[in-house]
């Protein structure tokens, strides 16, 4: 169903022939691949070959035509998938403000007017809260993650991050709202987390250790 490779690995003296399975990584963000690599090693270490879309430079963006996290992370995993021959896992992931409705949602990532813009986004997001009377500044980050494989099969798996809004940019690390987002329980910004600490609690963690068992039955055969 997927290509893999031959390595080795020892176990008490001997060496035995292990084949690690390609997993395609659907994503060309940044911030999410280091994200699903920590994640999915961490998961699942020396079982699995993560293959990013940089070894397919000439595949075309998925366009998102999803009404719903779900629908979108499916679209892109599928698609992805169809088209390297490969299983693939990709996700949608955004930002939820409560005040605002819900917004910026399923658009976060091109709420600016711009896809993949951070700065902008964000920005546009605290002048909306300017207007927003009674000094309710929840929110919550929600990421769906999608496995398919070459026959069809898919699995998705939901992971939500609680917290509130900051009035201004806090942080180096991180991308997209970490800088405007502190979570439940903390009085840092997403972006002042280690990597460790956020992957430890963040959606887009919560949602890939969901699905990981998936991944590991249905891609590298060790259900």
């Amino acid at each position: 169903m997927c290509g893999s490779d031959i390595t080795s690995e020892e176990r008490s003296g001997t060496v035995t022939l292990v084949a690690m399975k390609k997993l395609l990584l659907a994503t060309r963000n940044k911030g999410k691949i280091e994200e699903f690599r920590r994640i999915l090693e961490e998961i699942a270490p020396g079982e699995i070959e993560l293959v990013g879309l940089d070894q397919f430079p000439d595949l075309p963006d998925v366009e998102e035509t999803g009404s719903t996290f779900e629908e979108n992370a499916l679209l892109k995993a599928r698609q992805m998938s169809a088209a390297t021959g490969l299983p693939a896992i990709a996700d949608d992931s955004g930002l939820c403000v409560d005040a605002l409705g819900g917004d910026p949602g399923i658009f976060s990532a091109r709420w600016s007017g711009v896809h993949g813009d951070d700065e902008a986004n964000l920005l546009k997001v605290l002048d909306q809260m300017k207007e927003v009377k009674g000094g309710d500044r929840s929110a919550y980050f929600i990421c769906v993650a999608a496995l398919a494989l070459v026959d069809g099969t898919s699995k998705c798996e939901e992971g939500r991050f609680l917290g509130r809004l900051l009035d201004h940019p806090v942080g180096e690390n991180g991308f997209g709202y970490d800088p405007i987002f502190s979570p439940h329980g903390y009085t840092i910004s997403s972006a002042q987390m280690s990597a460790e600490e956020k992957d430890a609690i963040s959606h887009r963690g919560k949602a890939l250790r969901a699905i990981a068992p998936h991944v590991r039955k249905m891609v590298a055969g060790l259900g």
